[in-house]
């Protein structure tokens, strides 16, 4: 399309550089046409001249044959009438080709003045077009110019819209993972917090567990390593009931009592109490049920030391 356009541009240029100087040479030909009819009104005058003065002769030459009487002078004025009627002619002749060029260069003048007219008028109206034509062009110009600032204006506002949009949305998207990256952290913390005070309770619970188990044997090692003393205590009893009756000695029978007051350890009881009852309730309440034990075993026992 582009080739196409530029070749027709240069055709229509060729055509109307062509046209410029067949105009030039119309003009040319014109004034020549102009000066050849003027020289030819100016052969034709002098031609036209000559016959006039011809036909004057040839008057002058019958006027003076008239004028003779002689036997030939009527054969002169004849011939000389003949000549002047000749010289009429070629006058005439003369004087309607003058008339006739005359017009003919007066004819080439005034369209060569026509034609000159015409052109300067064209020319001065080709001028004003191309004139109005370039003002167009300028304001189609300008204003073709002016919509590409505003395109230009309007793409530029509308990428910045958009750079700022992004950059919200950026912006927005990096916040929002910011608060989840926040949350995660501290739920996970919580989580841990909480892992970790499940994991520290559940040791506490079973350090406690094995310290009351721990104890629970303890006072179960206790009570069980004291009551082969209780039982070794009763059965020195019979013992002593026999020597009694042997041996009526009253003075031997608080040393008795004080064996068997010395055999229970009663008295320990209410401590290992105060320990366990710091510590773990079901330990007290083992130690409790110990004492209680040991103490019902003395009293069995004392009403023997009495007797």
């Amino acid at each position: 399309m582009a080739a196409r356009k530029q070749t027709a541009v240069n055709t229509v240029a060729s055509l109307e550089q062509q046209l410029a100087q067949l105009k030039a040479q119309l003009a040319k030909a014109r004034a020549a046409q102009a000066a050849d009819a003027g020289k030819a009104v100016a052969g034709l005058v002098k031609d036209a001249a000559k016959a006039t003065a011809a036909l004057k002769a040839a008057q002058s030459k019958l006027t003076a044959a008239a004028k003779k009487k002689t036997p030939g002078s009527a054969k002169q004025a004849s011939a000389a009438k003949a000549v002047v009627a000749s010289a009429k002619k070629e006058a005439a002749t003369a004087k309607a080709k003058v008339a006739a060029a005359k017009k003919e260069a007066a004819a080439a003048k005034s369209a060569a003045k026509l034609a000159a007219a015409h052109d300067k008028a064209v020319t001065k109206a080709e001028a004003a077009v191309a004139k109005r034509l370039k003002a167009s062009a300028k304001k189609a110009a300008a204003k073709s110019k002016v919509a590409e600032k505003k395109a230009a204006a309007r793409s530029k506002l509308a990428a910045k819209k958009a750079a700022v949009k992004a950059k919200l949305a950026a912006k927005k998207q990096s916040v929002k993972a910011k608060i989840a990256a926040k949350k995660a952290a501290l739920k996970k913390k919580v989580a841990d917090k909480k892992a970790a005070i499940k994991a520290k309770v559940a040791a506490k619970k079973a350090a406690l567990k094995a310290k009351v188990a721990a104890k629970k044997t303890a006072a179960k090692a206790k009570v069980a390593a004291k009551k082969p003393a209780a039982k070794k205590a009763v059965a020195k009893a019979p013992a002593a009931k026999k020597a009694v009756a042997k041996k009526p000695a009253v003075k031997k029978a608080p040393a008795a009592k004080k064996a068997v007051a010395k055999k229970p350890a009663a008295k320990k009881a209410p401590a290992a109490k105060k320990a366990v009852a710091k510590k773990a309730p079901a330990a007290k309440k083992a130690a409790g049920a110990a004492p209680a034990k040991r103490g019902r075993k003395p009293k069995a026992a004392a009403p023997v030391a009495a007797a």
